[in-house]
C-alpha cells in the first residue's frame, strides 16, 4: 500500500466498511501523518496510535478544542456558526478553564445518583422495546430497537413528551447524516434542523421555569456554580449536544453490537448462558464499534509528536477507531471477544477534560439492552442487507433487518 492511496475524505469508502487496512498501515508506517486536503486546503494531521491519541486528547493547552476555523467534528474548514452560537457555547468546543466551569454546571444532571435512579425505568423501557419487536417477529434492529431505546431514554431525561421523540430522531439524522443519500439535505435544511431543535429546547426551558420538575432540564436550569448559570443559548446548545450525541452514539454501539454478535453466534449464546458477561461484552462492543471515529483539535503552539514537527495553527485529528485496534495495546485486536480483559478502550475519548459526559448512561443502556434481549431471544438472524451511514465521523449503521426467535421459556411464558 502507498500513503497516497489513503483518502479519509472519501466518504464513499466508509459505506462498505471502516477502512481498517488504512489505519493499520498508518499505525505501522506513519502514525503521525499529514493528510492532504482538497480545494487548496492546508491538510490535517492524523494520529492513529493509542498512546498518541490519549496524549493529544489530554493536552488541552497544546491541542485546543476551541472553535476557530472549524469545529471538532470537521476535517475541512468551514465558517463558524456565529449566528447560532452567539450568546452561548457548546462544551465540545471549549478548553479549560471555561470547559471546567461549564462541565461543573452540567455534571449536576449526570451524578451517579441521578443515573442510577433511572435504571429501573430504563429497564422497563428496554423490555417494552424488545417485546414490541418480538411481537413483529422480524424488524429493523436499528430503527425498531437500537434507535428507539436511546430516543426514549433521552426523551425521559429531558422531559420530552414520548410522542415528540421522533422529532429528535429526524433532527439528529438531518444534522449528522446530511452527507448520506438517505438523509441528504441542503446546508439550509441542516441549519433549519438546528433552529427547530433550539426552538423546541427553549420551549421546554420556559415550561420548566414556570413548572419545575424533578428532571434534568430543571436541574440544569437551576445549576449555579459560584454565580455561573447556563444562559438560554448555553442550554439550547447543550440540549442539541445531548439529543444528538446521546442518540447517535448509543444507537450505533447497539447496532454494531448486534450485527457483530450475529457474526459470532457462540458469543451470543455465552451471554445467554452467563449474563454476568454482559458488562464485559458492553466494553468490547464499545471498543469494536467506536461510534465516534475521530475528533479534531487546533494546534496552539509548535510541538513535536513521534518526530513530526507540528506547527501552531495546524489541524490535528485523533482517530479513536484506530486506537481501539492498536496492536501495541490490545492482544489480537481484530478478534471480537466479549471476555476481553483488560479493555481500556477509548470509545468515550482518551480521558481528560473531554471524556464523554454520558459514558455511564450509555453503558447502562447497552448493558440493559443485551441483558433483556438475551433473556427473551434465542437467536437473531440477519435477513437483509446491512446499510451503513456515509460518514467518516460517525461509524453508523442505518438498517439491520433481522428475525428474532423468542426463547422457549419466554414463548411459553
Amino acid at each position: 500500500m502507498e500513503l497516497n492511496a489513503i483518502n479519509l475524505l472519501d466518504l464513499d469508502r466508509f459505506v462498505t466498511s471502516v477502512p481498517h487496512e488504512w489505519f493499520t498501515y498508518l499505525r505501522h508506517h506513519a502514525p503521525v501523518y499529514r493528510h492532504p486536503e482538497g480545494h487548496d486546503g492546508p491538510g490535517f494531521w492524523i494520529v492513529t496510535r493509542y498512546d498518541d491519541v490519549v496524549k493529544v486528547n489530554r493536552d488541552t493547552a497544546t491541542y485546543s478544542s476551541e472553535q476557530t476555523r472549524g469545529g471538532v467534528v470537521q476535517l475541512e474548514d468551514y465558517p463558524p456558526m456565529d449566528d447560532f452560537e452567539r450568546g452561548g457555547r457548546m462544551m465540545l468546543t471549549m478548553d479549560p478553564p471555561d470547559h471546567t466551569r461549564y462541565r461543573s454546571l452540567v455534571n449536576r444532571g449526570f451524578t451517579p445518583r441521578m443515573i442510577n435512579a433511572l435504571a429501573p425505568h430504563i429497564r422497563e423501557i428496554t423490555v417494552n422495546v424488545i417485546e414490541r419487536a418480538l411481537q413483529q417477529g422480524t424488524c429493523d434492529f436499528v430503527t425498531d430497537i437500537a434507535a428507539e431505546l436511546p430516543l426514549q431514554v433521552i426523551a425521559e431525561l429531558l422531559g420530552v413528551p414520548l410522542e415528540d421523540r421522533h422529532k429528535v430522531f429526524q433532527w439528529s439524522n438531518r444534522m449528522i447524516g446530511s452527507m448520506d443519500p438517505e438523509y441528504s439535505v441542503s446546508q439550509e435544511l441542516v441549519r433549519q434542523a438546528q433552529f427547530e431543535m433550539f426552538m423546541y429546547a427553549g420551549g421546554l426551558a420556559a415550561q420548566r421555569r414556570e413548572h419545575p420538575r424533578d428532571d434534568l432540564v430543571t436541574t440544569l436550569l437551576n445549576a449555579d456554580i459560584g454565580g455561573d448559570k447556563l444562559s438560554e443559548m448555553d442550554f439550547n446548545l447543550f440540549f442539541l449536544l445531548l439529543a444528538v450525541a446521546g442518540n447517535e452514539t448509543t444507537r450505533n454501539a447497539l447496532s454494531h453490537g448486534m450485527n457483530t454478535l450475529i457474526d459470532h453466534p457462540a458469543q451470543y449464546q455465552m451471554l445467554r448462558e452467563n449474563p454476568a458477561l454482559v458488562p464485559s461484552a458492553t466494553e468490547e462492543i464499545l471498543r469494536w464499534a467506536s461510534p465516534v471515529m475521530y475528533f479534531r483539535r487546533n494546534v496552539m503552539r509548535d510541538t513535536e509528536l513521534r518526530g513530526q514537527q507540528i506547527k501552531a495553527g495546524d489541524k490535528i485529528t485523533v482517530w479513536y477507531i484506530s486506537a481501539n485496534r492498536d496492536e501495541e495495546v490490545f492482544d489480537d485486536p481484530f478478534k471480537f471477544d466479549i471476555t476481553r480483559s483488560p479493555n481500556e478502550h477509548v470509545a468515550f475519548g482518551g480521558g481528560g477534560e473531554h471524556y464523554c459526559l454520558g459514558a455511564n448512561l450509555a453503558r447502562m443502556e447497552i448493558n440493559l439492552l443485551f441483558e433483556e434481549l438475551t433473556k427473551r431471544v434465542e437467536s437473531v438472524e440477519r435477513i437483509g442487507e446491512v446499510k451503513r451511514l456515509r460518514s467518516n465521523f460517525i461509524n453508523g449503521i442505518k438498517h439491520l433487518p433481522v428475525r428474532l426467535t423468542p426463547s422457549t421459556q419466554h414463548a411459553a411464558a
